[in-house]
């Protein structure tokens, strides 16, 4: 777990910077590149953040099946491969495949996208406007209808995207990529979520809410729970944690909106 302090963040020093979330103090509860970027936004506002991940990720069960698809992927089998998540991403460079020249690359959501830019892997569509999977059955590229697809996944499956495919008849193949598992919060974490001193939370997916209601549950009406997007705000919901706001679309930008409309409102 990192604490990062208030620091002043300024393009020049005569411009003051406006610090319109100082009384914040905001759990991410997941780390990597996510969390640093969120941090430094949010540090520029005058939040303190508290980063202590929640989940981790392991090997899929059927690890045989994913190398199976990744194979035929270098082989050139696929014209169009879909990233659904940044751990898709990660796995892919585990796996040390090399996407074909002929086979382009879809990504759902930003930070999709900004973990293949990281990755110095091309990205030839993202939905135009909804960032999300509906949003990309809605805006299917040219010729993807035509396609042979591959879709690595976490365990759970694309449910959006399987039934839009199938009711498209796109010949998709759906294959497990990874599995999420949980980490234990630190308990003066834990203590501090639950005294209130923790004001905000920001949900990134439905396994990190699922997380945060096992393991933080009663979280203090005070305490805002901020979702990045319509579909982690509902498995939040399921998962019995009280949502406050939902970012319009999957992306780190109208995740910091979000609270900042809530703060405004």
């Amino acid at each position: 777990m990192t604490d990062f302090a208030i620091r002043e963040v300024s393009p020049t020093a005569s411009i003051p910077v406006i610090r319109r979330l100082g009384d914040e103090t905001v759990l991410i509860p997941r780390g990597g590149r996510f969390a640093e970027d969120i941090t430094n936004r949010l540090t520029t506002l005058g939040a303190r953040t508290v980063v202590a991940p929640v989940v981790n990720f392991a090997s899929a069960d059927d690890a045989g099946a994913l190398q199976v698809q990744f194979d035929f992927l270098a082989q050139g089998s696929y014209d169009w491969i879909v990233f659904t998540s940044a751990t898709t991403v990660d796995v892919l460079q585990h796996h040390k495949v090399e996407i074909p020249e002929r086979t382009r690359v879809a990504a759902i959501g930003e930070t999709t996208a900004q973990a293949l830019s990281f990755a110095n892997i091309r990205v030839d569509f993202v939905p135009p406007t909804d960032n999300s999977s509906r949003g990309f059955i809605s805006a299917l590229p040219e010729g993807f209808t035509e396609s042979t697809v591959l879709v690595p996944h976490s365990e759970t499956s694309e449910p959006i995207l399987v039934a839009g495919f199938e009711e498209r008849g796109i010949n998709a193949t759906f294959v497990s990529a990874y599995r999420t598992v949980g980490v234990p919060i630190p308990a003066d974490v834990r203590t501090r979520v639950l005294s209130g001193d923790i004001t905000a939370i920001l949900v990134s997916s439905g396994s990190v809410a699922r997380q945060l209601a096992e393991q933080l549950s009663p979280i203090p009406q005070s305490t805002a729970v901020i979702c990045i997007g319509p579909r982690t705000a509902f498995d939040a919901q399921q998962a019995g944690l009280a949502v406050s706001h939902t970012a319009a679309e999957r992306s780190n930008d109208a995740l910091i909106d979000a609270l900042l409309e809530f703060r405004d409102a």
